[in-house]
């Protein structure tokens, strides 16, 4: 995270908290959050860029889209109980719910003030950030439920809840361009398709971790663990009975490294690879016909998201 960004994340906490200690709480919340590799708030700056936009608010804009982030995270790391190094596992967790609901309201209430501060500017609508929001919270009681049996379910809570992020910050872009580009169609698919794309990615680590934020042990249905539980030949049968309940937790953790062999061995890995490299190719495919009104900036963003255009091979002798 960006120094200039970090710096406006604490002046919208400054003027948002006037009390002390929990002023200082949620500046360490922040400090935690720009230790990781977070690129919310640039991704807002690039999308705003890339549609032509010139908003003198837009760093503050980014800050938002850092906050509510920040505050989902930390809602979803309190539910989930896998994330015991975070600042905001360490504090009571009364402490970080409150700071869960401050965040959240007060970058609402931050959009309110720009707007009725510059009323001849842009911004995102705060009504239109609540609905987004909304739909990521739904994604995760979907999440948290388990309430996915295929893999079809699995892809349905997954834009319900990770791809709504990045559609956050693509509007929060978007939304302070005047006049707003008509483009939210191809940037909801765009965030639909790159949303799956990340959250393969982690799922796919997780299920391999040895730690306590493997999915295995806390029965999570991935699509990773989803082509486990459909193996019908049986050879390994300990994921089964451990998600059916014929076995508990502590017998589970006796075949911890031997589940961990099996999976390099079931051809998840490579049946996850392909799925994402599917959801990839068409996440280029929508950038690719996303009309933006500076090319560089359209580049910086394809850089940013996907990672920078591969050129086209040219054909071979023996195909020419």
């Amino acid at each position: 995270m960006q120094t200039a960004l970090m710096h406006e994340m604490e002046q919208i906490i400054d003027r948002l908290v006037p009390i002390p200690e929990f002023n200082a709480l949620l500046r360490t919340f922040v400090r935690d959050k720009a230790g990781e590799t977070s690129r919310w708030g640039e991704t807002t700056r690039h999308v705003h860029y890339m549609f032509g936009g010139a908003s003198p608010h837009i760093d503050r804009i980014a800050a938002l889209t850092e906050l509510i982030v920040l505050a989902l995270d930390i809602a979803d790391d309190l539910q989930d109980q896998d994330n015991a190094e975070k600042s905001w596992m360490r504090c009571p967790p009364e402490l970080s719910l409150n700071a869960v609901m401050g965040l959240l309201m007060g970058t609402v209430g931050e959009l309110g003030r720009l707007q009725s501060e510059h009323p001849g500017d842009t911004f995102p609508e705060p009504g239109e950030v609540g609905l987004i929001v909304m739909n990521a919270v739904n994604g995760q009681y979907r999440d948290l439920t388990n309430d996915i049996a295929s893999e079809q379910d699995y892809i349905s809570v997954v834009q319900q809840k990770s791809c709504m992020l990045l559609k956050l910050a693509y509007y929060m872009g978007y939304g302070s361009v005047a006049p707003l580009p008509p483009v939210a169609e191809q940037m909801e698919l765009l965030a639909g398709y790159l949303g799956v794309v990340s959250q393969l990615s982690n799922d796919l680590r997780d299920v391999l971790r040895y730690d306590i934020k493997n999915d295995l042990l806390h029965k999570k249905r991935t699509l990773p663990v989803l082509f486990l539980l459909a193996d019908e030949e049986d050879s390994f049968p300990v994921i089964r009975q451990y998600y059916d309940g014929a076995i508990d937790r502590d017998e589970f953790l006796k075949h911890k490294l031997a589940s961990v062999d099996y999976i390099r061995e079931s051809g998840c890995v490579e049946y996850t690879e392909v799925i994402k490299t599917l959801f990839l190719q068409k996440a280029e495919e929508t950038m690719d016909a996303i009309p933006a009104a500076d090319p560089e900036w359209k580049e910086r963003f394809r850089e940013l998201v996907i990672g920078p255009k591969q050129p086209e091979a040219e054909p071979s002798e023996a195909t020419s």
